[in-house]
């Protein structure tokens, strides 16, 4: 595994604010590779993907918030929700999420494995099945999971409804309506959290590996992304 500690990420996501920028320090290699192998926080378990720097400035916990996205060029609103879910109940939300998405999606695969020299890179399929999209989902679990350079984006083909499992292994749901959504996450067990502060919103590392390149390039060969 190699750990992307030589930068913070500092594109975060258009609906989270107020993340702060500059070098993460270090402590003694030793206390950085204890802090590194931590995955569990009380009952909160971490995927492979990311992890809090060691000052632990937002302790990575279950739950969810309202949030809204603001178009920035029309000014015009759209409700959202974020939700970070413990990771052996991740994949399962994720894909509970997309059923009121409708039987017919359109997906942007994201990733930012060649971040260092080129910008991020889309991959987008337009109308495919959701059955069909849940079953190679499932092939690629693992690359989706603890991959901290991929993303994915699942959208209705015709409606503004999305559902994103980004980098940070967040659930992010743009919707006019976040009912049907906000059902499903409490039926997982997650709980609604006004205040929550999300991973993405301080210092953190993400981390890949050079199999995960190679899984993301067979993914989009699965799904004819280009």
């Amino acid at each position: 595994m190699r750990f992307l500690d030589d930068y913070l990420d500092a594109h975060q996501s258009p609906q989270l604010s107020n993340a702060p920028e500059g070098a993460i320090a270090h402590p003694n290699r030793a206390a950085l590779e204890t802090h590194l192998a931590r995955r569990r926080y009380g009952r909160f378990m971490l995927t492979e993907a990311v992890r809090p720097s060691w000052q632990l400035e937002v302790i990575p916990q279950a739950g969810y918030r309202h949030d809204t996205y603001v178009d920035p060029r029309s000014g015009s609103c759209l409700p959202a929700l974020i939700a970070s879910v413990s990771s052996e109940k991740l994949f399962e939300t994720f894909l509970c999420l997309l059923e009121p998405l409708g039987t017919s999606c359109d997906i942007v695969l994201e990733t930012s494995h060649e971040r260092k020299t080129l910008p991020r890179k889309d991959f987008t399929r337009d109308g495919i099945e959701r059955l069909v999209l849940e079953s190679i989902l499932w092939d690629f679990e693992d690359l989706l999971l603890n991959d901290g350079c991929t993303g994915i984006a699942v959208m209705h083909s015709e409606l503004q409804m999305e559902v994103q499992l980004d980098e940070h292994k967040l659930l992010i749901v743009y919707a006019p309506s976040r009912a049907p959504f906000e059902r499903i996450l409490q039926e997982q067990g997650v709980d609604r959290h006004d205040r929550m502060r999300f991973i993405s919103q301080g210092e953190h590392l993400h981390t890949s590996h050079t199999k995960y390149a190679r899984r993301f390039a067979e993914l989009t060969g699965r799904f004819g992304a280009c």
